[in-house]
């Protein structure tokens, strides 16, 4: 399987992006890779507002926001991750997130290896 360059640089950008647009002034976000024997995986995290719990499972779905009144403020369609997942899962991949809330989140990505 190729990998699309181009594709894989919008899921960086989104997750980016959200990274810095719910993080907290003098917040920081770090963006780290490891390979394994079989994959890469991709870690975008931030000290941010986090998520609950009960949004996790949620927040791939097309149009599913958090914080309606905050992602009103802050723009956005509520498209982002779910194109993120998207992506990655055409290229054969997986997308995880960890958060606690007040405290940042962490989203980790997996790529196969092109053998």
């Amino acid at each position: 399987m190729r990998i699309d360059e181009a594709a894989i640089a919008q899921v960086l950008f989104n997750l980016v992006e959200n990274a810095v647009k719910y993080n907290k002034a003098g917040g920081s976000v770090t963006v780290g890779a490891r390979e394994t024997p079989r994959s890469i995986e991709v870690s975008v995290s931030d000290t941010g507002i986090g998520i609950p719990q009960e949004d996790i499972p949620r927040i791939f779905e097309r149009f599913y926001r958090v914080d309606k009144a905050r992602s009103r403020d802050l723009g956005g369609t509520g498209l982002g991750l779910s194109i993120v997942k998207h992506i990655i899962q055409a290229h054969g991949g997986d997308i995880t997130v960890e958060s606690k809330p007040g405290a940042g989140s962490t989203f980790r990505f997996t790529l196969p290896k092109m053998s």
